[in-house]
């Protein structure tokens, strides 16, 4: 993860040097692989330090994560507002310093011994594992609920609306603010992939009621389409929590110990592989269909919600029995 994040600070810094659309391409696609690299350590690690009260540490990891995407924006949004060259080399050079300064606080996290494997266990284990596949497919097609707040509705705002542009803005403060009160509260009650499973289904339901209040707000007045699009976002971001807190459930309670690295990886492979689709069927499905295709959005993660539960419980069926388990540990350390 140090490794990852050094890279990411001088890919950043090197953005300074961009003058073409190559050298950018190159610097973005290092910036990404290295992003990726960390994010499967990182998930590792999360697996280890917050082994007492798992479901509790990861909530309030992906709080702070909540807070330094606001603290991003801010950022941003002052440059912006300055529209100056030292604003822009400030926000970048800013930005690779973060990386840096992150690298430098893992030395204060202990070396955790390495977790011996089973014998006879395949290399590449996460990629034979169906039920885990299985959800991280759910897990990236649910990720485009992402997509819908950061680009998908701020068009609709635009473009279908009587709403004021400052509802765009708003919409993202809403969004960012909730999910930073309430991550901790209903994250650390979703601890065993039972849980997860019922909150991916929770999380469905309610992308099930605010992507038709999304579409709503194109029928009604200036400010009663600023109410309803605030309103529809609130209820977005409870799902947005709710299925938060299932990927963490799920994610890291089917990973056996040992594997936790390569399991997360596979499961961020899919939550991007779904982010690099989600403009175009966003913008393709929802803004060609209009009305319509709001309500295929819901509807289509209605059904991913609805398969948690069931994929939970298959999940749980096919993992390794404790007593075998702890069997095989003391076989292979013989």
């Amino acid at each position: 993860m140090m490794l990852a994040l050094a890279v990411q600070a001088v890919s950043m810094s090197a953005l300074l040097a961009v003058e073409n659309w190559a050298a950018l391409t190159a610097i973005a696609t290092v910036d990404r692989i290295a992003a990726a690299a960390g994010g499967a350590a990182w998930g590792a690690l999360v697996a280890r330090v917050g082994v007492d009260r798992p479901a509790l540490f990861r909530a309030k990891l992906r709080t702070f994560v909540n807070l330094g995407v606001i603290l991003g924006t801010v950022g941003a949004g002052l440059a912006l507002a300055a529209d100056t060259r030292g604003a822009y080399v400030a926000l970048i050079l800013g930005n690779a310093a973060s990386f840096a300064l992150c690298a430098l606080l893992l030395f204060l996290v202990p070396r955790y011994p390495v977790l011996a494997a089973p014998p006879q266990q395949h290399r590449w284990i996460a990629f034979t594992d169906r039920p885990f596949l299985t959800f991280t497919a759910l897990y990236g097609a649910m990720g485009l609920q992402y997509p819908v707040v950061s680009l998908l509705l701020p068009i609709w705002i635009s473009e279908h609306t009587e709403a004021p542009r400052w509802t765009v803005a708003a919409l993202f403060a809403v969004n960012s603010a909730f999910c930073v009160l309430m991550q901790t509260r209903i994250g650390s009650r979703i601890e065993t992939p039972h849980d997860g499973g019922r909150a991916f289904r929770t999380a469905g339901l309610s992308f099930l009621i605010s992507c038709p209040m999304m579409a709503l707000a194109a029928y009604t007045p200036v400010w009663a389409a600023a109410a309803l699009v605030l309103a529809a976002i609130f209820v977005h971001s409870l799902g947005e929590v709710w299925e938060s807190s299932a990927g963490f459930a799920l994610g890291f309670g089917l990973a056996p110990d040992h594997a936790q690295g390569q399991y997360q990886g596979l499961l961020g492979l899919g939550f991007s592989a779904g982010q690099a689709l989600a403009p175009a069927i966003l913008t393709t499905v929802v803004l060609g269909l209009g009305t319509a295709g709001w309500l295929v959005l819901a509807s289509f993660f209605a059904a991913l919600g609805a398969a948690g539960p069931p994929l939970a419980r298959w999940g749980v069926r096919t993992r390794p029995q404790p007593g075998v388990a702890a069997e095989a540990t003391e076989i292979s350390s013989e």
